[in-house]
């Protein structure tokens, strides 16, 4: 199965209605986070059924179909590559991630980023030094910064927090509602796992925090806590 076969496959489940829903829901318009980003209409298991049927196409032809002006065949291509970075060796390992980084230009959407950079990023990093990731977060990209949140859920989901509260810090006033809605998200994981330390979180930080950012935080709070968050956001 070689990458002409994957992409004719791809290319054969667009559908134009659903391709103008995309567009809108991704943002692609004049001005817009994702402007001029092209969609073909295909919903994402069938994109996830694709990559498991191509799942041995070669490193290259994977990074090849990675720099497609097609959301659609990026999306396959990141899910492939988090196939070989799960059966890699360490070596593998290695070089998968730092390619990743290296294409970080053609993951450039929110769910490009959020399917693989956990994975792949946060994986990587799990036992090493996390520096890379407090790069990202102080990167001029935004889909780079929201790599740097995305990749703290693997340190998360093994009782780690730190990163994921320096680079909340270091996000608390970034711009963009992408931004805020991911570290809002970050902070809830970090609550399921032990709400004592979100809570101090948010307590030095929940009045100066964006409202989006805080809601996220602390949407599984109960309503009479969630209510005094928010109204010591409005203080």
């Amino acid at each position: 199965m070689n990458l002409e076969n994957l992409i004719s496959d791809i290319r054969k489940h667009g559908d134009r209605k659903k391709a103008e829903l995309l567009k809108r829901y991704f943002k692609t318009g004049p001005g817009e986070y994702a402007e001029g980003d092209i969609f073909i209409g295909i919903k994402v298991p069938a994109l996830r059924a694709i990559a498991k049927k191509y799942r041995y196409l070669s490193f290259n032809d994977t990074l090849t179909l990675l720099k497609s002006d097609i959301h659609e065949e990026r999306f396959v291509a990141l899910l492939l590559l988090m196939h070989k970075y799960r059966c890699a060796d360490a070596g593998w390992q290695k070089k998968i991630y730092k390619a990743y980084l290296a294409h970080t230009k053609y993951i450039n959407n929110w769910d490009l980023v959020d399917v693989s950079a956990k994975h792949v990023v946060g994986g990587f990093l799990m036992d090493k030094d996390r520096t890379p990731v407090h790069e990202l977060a102080h990167s001029a990209s935004l889909w780079e910064r929201r790599i740097a949140v995305l990749a703290t859920f693997y340190f998360i989901g093994h009782g780690d927090f730190d990163d994921a509260l320096k680079i909340s810090e270091i996000l608390i006033n970034d711009r963009h509602d992408l931004i805020h809605k991911a570290v809002g998200w970050m902070l809830r994981e970090v609550g399921k796992k032990d709400m004592d330390i979100e809570e101090k979180f948010l307590k030095k930080y929940c009045a100066i925090m964006p409202r989006t950012m805080l809601r996220y935080a602390i949407e599984r709070f109960p309503g009479t806590k969630r209510m005094a968050y928010l109204r010591a956001k409005m203080v």
